[in-house]
Formats: C-alpha cells, sequence, structure tokens
C-alpha cells in the first residue's frame, strides 16, 4: 500500500484566505494602546502600521521567488536550508517549534477565551478553576485548551476541513472589520479628529493619565522600535501559507500572488481600522483603554453599550479563524524537519486523509502547554526580535541562491530586486538594532532560545536518529 501524499486542493482564493486569516486574530484589536503610549500622536500611530504594512508587503512581494523555487511543504524552513545550510534551517524550525508557532495558537487561544467571557462570564481569565500547588488555572486557559484540540482534531480530518473553516471565518471577520470600519467613519467625533490630528507628527511618549514627555532623536527611534513590537506581532504568520505548498494548486503562481493580495488586503485593514480609533476616540482614551482593549472602547463610542458585545463576537470569529490556519500550516514544517531526520520521525508521516496527524498533534501538545504556563505573551514579545531576524536571513537567501544557482527554474522574480529585499533587509536591521539597544529584555530570551537549537542539533547525528 502507498503512502498516503499531500492533496493540492486549495485554491487562490483558499491560499489568500490563508495569508490573511492566519495574520488576523486579536492583535489589531488591543496593540494600539501601547503603540499609542510609545509614540503618543496619530500621525505616529499610523505611521509605524504603515511601515510595518510596507515590510510586510516587501517581505511577501520577495518570499514569491523563494515559493516558486521550492513549492513543497516546509516554506521558510526550506528556503533557509537550500540558501544556507541544514543548521539554519534547523534554528529556524526549532525556534519555531518551541515558541514562535506554538506560543502564537497558546495567545490566540486564550485571546478567544478572553473575549468569550464577555458573553459567558463563567470563562473570566480573573477565576480559578483548577489549582495544582502554585499552577492556578483560570476558566479562559481551560477553554484556550479545548479550542486548540478541536482545531486540531478538525485539521486531522484532512485539509478540506481545514480550508471550510478557515474561508468561512476568514471572509467573515474580512467583512466585519470593513463594517466596523465603516460604522466607524460614519460615527465619526470631528471635536476628536481634530484634537488628535493636531501636532499629529510630534513624537513623544504618552501615559494613560494623558503626560506627555519629549524624546531624544536617538531614543524617539528606540520608541518606534518598540512600537512595532505589537504591529509586527499584529502582521506575523503572513508566511504561514508557504508551509502548505503541496496541497495548494498551481503553487508557483498562486503562492506568490495569495502572499501579495493577502497582505495587502490586511495593511489597509489595519491603517483603516487605526484611522477610525482616532476618529472616535481621543489619543489619552487609546492610551488608557482598559487591559488595552482599544477596539471595546472604540465600538462603546460607535454602537453604544452593544459595542462591547459585537466586538466580543468579531475577536471570537477572528481569533477562531487565526488559530485555524496557524494550526493547520505549522506542522507542515515538522513533517518537512523529520523527512529529513531532524524532527521526531512519526512527524514525517501523513494519516489516511493525507494531513501530518502526528506533528498536529505534538504541535498541539506544546501549544496546550504554553497555554497553561500563562508566560506566551512575554515569550511572543521577546521572540519578535528573532522573527525579524529569520525573515532577513530568508530574504538575503534570495541573493544568495541568485548566486548558487543561477540557472535554477524560477517561475516568478522578486519584485523590486535588489532595491526592496535591500530595503527590507536595512529596516529589519534597524528595528533588530534598537530593540537590543532600548529593549534589551525583548532580544535576548529569544536569541537564547534559537541558540539552544545549536546542541541539540548536534547531538542528532551523533545519535543518528531524528529528534
Amino acid at each position: 500500500m502507498s503512502e498516503p501524499n499531500f492533496k493540492p486542493t486549495l485554491r487562490l482564493l483558499d491560499a489568500t484566505m490563508i495569508v490573511a486569516g492566519s495574520m488576523i486574530g486579536s492583535g489589531i484589536f488591543i496593540v494600539s494602546a501601547d503603540i499609542t503610549r510609545n509614540i503618543g500622536s496619530s500621525g505616529w500611530l499610523i505611521a509605524v502600521w504603515l511601515i510595518t504594512g510596507f515590510m510586510t508587503i516587501t517581505a511577501a512581494l520577495s518570499y514569491g521567488e523563494l515559493s516558486a523555487m521550492f513549492p513543497k511543504a516546509g516554506g521558510q524552513y526550506v528556503y533557509l536550508k537550500e540558501a544556507y545550510n541544514p543548521l539554519i534551517g534547523f534554528l529556524f524550525g526549532w525556534s519555531f517549534f518551541s515558541v514562535i508557532q506554538t506560543a502564537t495558537i497558546a495567545a490566540v487561544a486564550v485571546a478567544f477565551a478572553k473575549f468569550t467571557a464577555y458573553l459567558f462570564p463563567v470563562f473570566s481569565e480573573d477565576k480559578v478553576a483548577l489549582k495544582f500547588g502554585a499552577l492556578a488555572i483560570s476558566p479562559a486557559q481551560l477553554l484556550s485548551i479545548v479550542v486548540i484540540v478541536l482545531l486540531t482534531f478538525i485539521n486531522t480530518r484532512g485539509i478540506k476541513s481545514g480550508k471550510l473553516i478557515q474561508t468561512t471565518f476568514t471572509l467573515t471577520k474580512l467583512l466585519s472589520l470593513f463594517g466596523l470600519i465603516l460604522f466607524g467613519l460614519m460615527a465619526f467625533r470631528p471635536g476628536v479628529w481634530d484634537l488628535n490630528w493636531t501636532n499629529a507628527w510630534h513624537l513623544q511618549s504618552r501615559t494613560p493619565a494623558g503626560i506627555l514627555g519629549d524624546y531624544s532623536l536617538f531614543a524617539a527611534l528606540g520608541a518606534i522600535a518598540a512600537s512595532m513590537v505589537g504591529s509586527i506581532f499584529s502582521s506575523d504568520s503572513w508566511n504561514n501559507v508557504t508551509f502548505i505548498a503541496g496541497e495548494i494548486k498551481n503553487p508557483q503562481r498562486n503562492i506568490g500572488l495569495s502572499l501579495f493580495l493577502g497582505t495587502l488586503i490586511v495593511t489597509i485593514i489595519y491603517v483603516l481600522t487605526n484611522i477610525t480609533y482616532t476618529a472616535v476616540l481621543p489619543l489619552d482614551a487609546i492610551a488608557g483603554a482598559e487591559k488595552d482593549r482599544v477596539a471595546v472602547a472604540a465600538a462603546q463610542e460607535i454602537f453604544g453599550p452593544a459595542g462591547t458585545m459585537i466586538i466580543a463576537i468579531m475577536i471570537m470569529i477572528s481569533t477562531f479563524g487565526c488559530n485555524n490556519g496557524i494550526i493547520l500550516a505549522g506542522a507542515r514544517v515538522y513533517y518537512t524537519m523529520a523527512k529529513d531526520g531532524l524532527f521526531f520521525s512519526k512527524a514525517g508521516s501523513l494519516n489516511k486523509n493525507g494531513v501530518p496527524a502526528y506533528a498536529l498533534w505534538l504541535q498541539c501538545l506544546f501549544a496546550c502547554a504554553w497555554s497553561l504556563s500563562g508566560k506566551y505573551g512575554q515569550l511572543l514579545d521577546m521572540i519578535s526580535f528573532v522573527v525579524v531576524g529569520f525573515y532577513m536571513l530568508t530574504i538575503a537567501g534570495i541573493f544568495i541562491l541568485r548566486r548558487k544557482r543561477p540557472d535554477a527554474l524560477r517561475p516568478y522574480k522578486a519584485f523590486g530586486y535588489p532595491v526592496l529585499p535591500v530595503i527590507y533587509i536595512m529596516m529589519g536591521l534597524s528595528f533588530c538594532i534598537l530593540l537590543i539597544i532600548f529593549k534589551p529584555s525583548f532580544t535576548w530570551p529569544g536569541l537564547i532560545i534559537t541558540l539552544l537549537g545549536i546542541p541539540i542539533y548536534k547531538i542528532i547525528p551523533k545519535k543518528n536518529s531524528p529528534v
């Protein structure tokens, strides 16, 4: 009996919905509060999202060349391995499994649970459902685990099950966000707008109480970098579609196109959403939103008392669909690593439905552990440095591969090469350097986690067996 194979059933629309759906989770509803505290003005609030959007779209356009060269499962792991060496690919895969993907799944699942508590208070994060010594587990954490397990189970049933959820939920949340923007602009408050956009480009710190503080030029750059931690987290996971290349129809064309369309759609939505915030909320209200839930505060201004429930339902839809895309795509990386002998060997097998079920359940286990730990939020802040670092390495790989393999088939070439890839690398490098200087606690933990992969990689060949 032949081994099951991946089934190429995803169309361009499905692939685009995976890009957009994996990007839009809970971040756009929350992180603008911290950004506003860091940069203190409407102009720079929008600028931070535009800079992040430009970087994301530029990276997506560059990845199109790599996805066309290597249209198979594994995505970024494969690109790094081919451009550099197996160690660099493994370090990405190790970081991806240990924190980047699994902690993101946990964070998005807990966000779903927290906003479910608006409708059903029994799931409040402030209650204690179980206690084991010093470990107190809230109903929100338990619900997050149920969601992770449910979505994992659905995705073990085959790519069509995951595709249906992804496309349906992503289209729903895109329409919901456009609705929020439309009703927000209809509720436009001229006095608030004028106040927010007076001295719109005065970059300054802003406390929730409205106390302002000026920066030196160098410190201002650090404030922008610190602000972008939130916007980059909110815009991340756009590359998940590259991990499932083996299940996309005409991947040489559709992966690159879906990357561009998905990142462009989300960037437009994110910028318009933040413009809507500044049209209905004073900057002090954005910076001081309760638990940073800016969208809840904005919806209350737009829809009245019903606004809280409307946003809660929107975020539940958004995070559920987001997690489906992340869970679906992540397991394909471990599958490819296992095929290379760099992960648990069983992760390199497909079940009768043509999906890597073992890899899915292993990912589920780690994500549930992160949900119980309650430490996923801090780790995701700390891992932004590493995420951007791997993006830079991957894009630099385009230059390396053009030199190493000049005659390789390239159905699509990076748009704007070499200018746009160089711009991304320079912007990413600036972001990382500024974080090292101004937010070192956001850099060294992620770097340590990544470097821990080196001794693990060295052990694998000595045992002559998969991890």
